[in-house]
C-alpha cells in the first residue's frame, strides 16, 4: 500500500494543539511541595495548578496524537504482502506520533516520570496541598473544590473529611469534583432515578453513561501504546528474534488494553472495580425500557446483557417475555444485541484467547481476572413470573468477598523466651486475631541508647525514596537499617556497642514473636528499620490526619470491598510484623488496629519504652498510627517472613559483619592468653 508523505503540521493544526514546550509536571509538583514547606501559599497554588494543567495537557496531547495518527495510517487487511503493509503503516504511524507529540510537548524525555509520581497524581495528592493553600489564602470556594476532589479518591482521610465539614458550615458552595469521570456520574444518577421509578429520565442517563464509557474505553486503550516494562529481562543480554521482540512488547500492551475493563469500572482511590459494571447498564436499561413501554429496546438491551452473561436464566426469561410481547407485530429474531456491545465482547474474548495462547506457548505470565463477576445470586431477582408481570428491581448488589484468611494453623501463647518480658494483652483483649502487646522487652538504658543512635544515623525519607514526609506533610520521617548502623559503628560515627545493640534487639524481638505465636518454621527478617516521626512546628493546628494511614503489611487494603488484595505492589511475602517502641515522651502517635473498613478502631496502644506490639501481617490486622502532634516518636519496625527466599539482604550482610566482629573479638581474646615466651 502506498502512503502519502507525512504532513505533521496539518495533523497538528487539525488536532488543535498548542505547539510549545510543556513544563514537566513532576518538576512543577516538586516546586509546589517546596513552596508548601516555606509557607509560600501563593507559589503552592501557582505550581500545583500548573502541575495539574501540565499533567492533563500531556495526556490530552498524547491521546490526540495517537488517535489522529491511528486514523490517518490504519492497518490494511490485505493477504498479499501483508507484512510489508503492516510494517509500512506502523513506521508511518510511529513517525506521525513522535513528531506530533514532540511538536506539542518538546523533548519527550522531559516528561518521563517515576511510578511514585504517577501514583501521587492518580491518588490526587496535589489537591490536598491545594486545599490547604487556598484555605490559607482565604479562597474558600477553591479550597472546597480542591478538598472535595481529593476526598473523592481518599474517603478514609479523616483530616480532609473534617475540613470539608468545616468548609460547608462556612459556605453553601456546592461540592464539585474537578477530576470526575462523567460516565460514572451519569451511571450513578441513572441508578438514583431508577430507584425513584423515574424511568424515562433514568434511560437518558444510562444511555449517556454508555456513550461515555465506550469513549473512555477508546482513550484507555490508546494510552496503552506507550513504553512497557519487561522486568524479567536483562537488556544487556537480551537477544530476542524479530517475532519474539514484537511478541514481548505486544503482550504487555494487550494486557494493558484488556484490563481497561477494570480501570474504567474502578472509582478513584479504590482498588476493586464496581462489580459487573458495564453489563449492568444494559440490565437497568432493559427493565427501564420495559417500564416505559418500549419492548423492542427492552429486548435489545436484554440480549446485550446476555452477551456478557449468556447463562443468566433470569434475563433469558426476560428475553422470552419481551419476544412474546412484540411477536404480534414483528419477528423477534430481527432484534439483535447492540452493535457496540457485540463488538466489545467479541474483541474481549479474542484478546483473552490470545493471552492464553501466549501463556501456554511463550511462558507469558498472566492470570486473567473475572471482569464481570456478578457477586453470586442475583440480588434483585429480576425475573418474569407467570409470563405476565416483571418484579420490581432495585439494582444488582455486589456481594462482599470473604475477608482473606491466613493459610496456616493459628496459635499463640508460647513462651516469651526472656525472663523480664511481660505479657500485657493477648488477641482477645485487643479484639482481633494474632495480636499481642508486651512490655519490658528492653530496658530504659537500652531505649535511651537506641534513641541516641536513631538521632545520629537516621536519614530523612530512608525507605521511601528520600521522601521526608511520605505519609503526611505535617511530620518528618527518618529511618535507618541495621547494616547502616553497623557501617556507622565501623566508621566511628556511633559507638559500635550501640550499633550492635540495634542488631541484638531486633533479633530478640524476632525470637519472641516466633516463640509466642508458636510457629513451626523459622521466622526470617524481611525488613528491619529504625524509624522516627517528628511533628513539624507550625503545622499541628486542627490535625485530623494520621501519622501513618490505615493499611495491612502484606496486602492492599480495600475498605470499600471489605477485602485485602494480596498482589503487587504489596509485600505479599511478609507474614508477621512487630514494633518495638523506644520512647513515649511525645503527644499523639498511638498505634491502632481497625476493622477492614479502616475506620472502626478495635484497639489503641500508647507507645512507651520497651513496649512491643506483634501481629500477623495480613488483612486480618489493618493498622495505622495516629498523628504525632508534638515531639519525636521512635521505634524499631520489624517485618518477618516464613519464606527464606525473601530474607532481608541487608540483614544477611549484617550477619556477616557481626560474625566477623565476633571472630576478631575472639582472636584478640585468645591473643591475650598466649604465653609471651611462646612468641619467641
Amino acid at each position: 500500500m502506498h502512503y502519502k508523505v507525512l504532513a505533521v503540521p496539518f495533523l497538528l493544526s487539525s488536532l488543535h494543539f498548542i505547539v510549545h514546550s510543556l513544563e514537566p509536571y513532576d518538576l512543577l509538583y516538586d516546586n509546589g511541595i517546596e513552596a508548601y514547606y516555606r509557607n509560600d501559599f501563593q507559589k503552592v497554588v501557582y505550581y500545583m495548578e500548573m502541575a495539574l494543567s501540565s499533567f492533563s495537557q500531556l495526556r490530552h496531547t498524547k491521546l490526540g496524537c495517537r488517535l489522529g495518527c491511528k486514523q490517518r495510517f490504519p492497518f490494511q487487511e490485505s493477504p498479499k504482502n501483508w507484512d510489508l503493509n503492516f510494517a509500512s503503516a506502523m513506521l508511518h504511524r510511529a513517525a506521525c506520533v513522535e513528531q506530533c507529540e514532540e511538536g506539542s510537548l518538546g523533548a519527550l524525555s522531559r516528561h518521563r516520570v517515576t511510578e511514585d509520581i504517577k501514583s501521587e497524581f492518580y491518588r490526587r495528592i496535589p489537591y490536598n496541598f491545594l486545599q490547604r493553600a487556598y484555605y490559607k489564602l482565604n479562597q474558600l470556594d477553591k479550597a472546597i473544590e480542591a478538598a472535595h476532589t481529593f476526598f473523592m479518591a481518599n474517603p478514609e482521610h479523616m483530616e480532609v473529611q473534617q475540613n470539608l465539614k468545616y468548609y460547608q458550615v462556612q459556605s453553601d458552595i456546592p461540592l464539585s469534583d474537578r477530576e470526575r469521570r462523567v460516565y460514572m456520574d451519569e451511571y450513578q444518577t441513572g441508578i438514583k432515578l431508577y430507584d425513584q421509578e423515574q424511568y424515562e429520565q433514568a434511560i437518558k442517563h444510562f444511555e449517556e453513561a454508555l456513550k461515555g464509557y465506550y469513549r473512555a474505553d477508546v482513550e484507555c486503550r490508546v494510552m496503552c501504546g506507550g513504553p512497557q516494562k519487561f522486568n524479567e529481562y536483562e537488556y544487556v543480554d537480551y537477544s530476542a528474534t524479530l517475532y519474539e521482540g514484537i511478541a514481548d512488547h505486544y503482550m504487555q500492551v494487550l494486557v494493558c488494553e484488556h484490563e481497561c475493563v477494570r480501570d474504567l469500572s474502578t472509582r478513584p482511590g479504590r482498588l476493586s472495580p464496581i462489580e459487573n459494571f458495564l453489563p449492568l447498564h444494559y440490565d437497568f436499561l432493559q427493565f427501564s425500557y420495559y417500564r416505559v413501554g418500549d419492548h423492542v429496546k427492552a429486548l435489545e438491551c436484554a440480549k446485550s446483557y446476555l452477551l456478557f452473561h449468556p447463562n443468566d436464566l433470569d434475563v433469558s426469561e426476560n428475553v422470552s417475555f419481551y419476544e412474546s410481547l412484540i411477536s404480534v407485530y414483528m419477528d423477534p429474531a430481527e432484534v439483535k444485541p447492540r452493535k457496540e456491545a457485540a463488538e466489545f465482547v467479541r474483541r474481549h474474548r479474542l484478546e483473552s484467547e490470545v493471552l492464553h495462547v501466549a501463556a501456554d506457548g511463550l511462558g507469558f505470565l498472566y492470570n486473567e481476572p473475572d471482569f464481570w463477576v456478578t457477586g453470586g445470586d442475583r440480588q434483585d431477582e429480576n425475573r418474569i413470573l407467570s409470563g405476565s408481570e416483571l418484579l420490581d428491581v432495585t439494582g444488582l448488589l455486589s456481594g462482599k468477598k470473604a475477608v482473606q484468611k491466613i493459610d496456616r494453623e493459628l496459635r499463640e501463647g508460647g513462651p516469651l523466651v526472656y525472663d523480664r518480658v511481660k505479657l500485657v494483652h493477648t488477641s482477645e483483649y485487643l479484639n482481633g486475631t494474632q495480636r499481642v502487646q508486651l512490655d519490658d522487652v528492653i530496658t530504659e538504658e537500652e531505649c535511651k541508647e537506641l534513641h541516641g543512635v536513631a538521632n545520629t544515623i537516621t536519614l530523612g525519607g530512608d525507605g521511601y525514596r528520600g521522601k521526608t514526609s511520605p505519609h503526611t506533610p505535617n511530620e518528618k520521617f527518618e529511618g535507618a537499617t541495621v547494616l547502616k548502623a553497623l557501617k556507622f559503628g565501623y566508621e566511628g560515627r556511633v559507638p559500635m556497642k550501640s550499633a550492635r545493640l540495634f542488631y541484638d534487639v531486633s533479633e530478640k524481638a524476632r525470637q519472641i514473636v516466633q516463640s509466642y505465636f508458636m510457629l513451626n518454621s523459622t521466622l526470617y527478617f524481611s525488613y528491619t528499620h529504625l524509624v522516627c516521626r517528628t511533628a513539624l512546628q507550625g503545622q499541628q493546628d486542627n490535625r485530623n490526619d494520621l501519622s501513618h494511614p490505615i493499611h495491612a503489611d502484606n496486602c492492599l487494603l480495600d475498605p470499600e470491598a471489605n477485602e485485602c488484595w494480596k498482589e503487587a505492589p504489596a509485600y505479599t511475602y511478609r507474614d508477621y510484623s512487630a514494633l518495638l517502641y523506644l520512647n513515649g515522651d511525645f503527644d499523639g502517635g498511638e498505634f491502632v488496629f481497625t476493622k477492614m473498613n479502616a475506620k472502626t478502631v478495635t484497639a489503641s496502644i500508647k507507645p512507651k519504652c520497651g513496649r512491643l506490639v506483634g501481629f500477623s501481617s495480613g488483612g486480618e490486622n489493618p493498622h495505622g498510627v495516629k498523628a504525632v502532634t508534638s515531639g519525636q516518636r521512635c521505634a524499631v519496625a520489624l517485618w518477618f517472613t516464613l519464606d527464606p527466599m525473601y530474607r532481608e539482604l541487608e540483614r544477611l550482610q549484617a550477619d556477616e559483619v557481626i560474625r566477623s566482629l565476633d571472630q576478631d573479638s575472639k582472636g584478640r581474646s585468645e591473643d591475650l592468653t598466649i604465653n609471651p615466651k611462646d612468641e619467641l
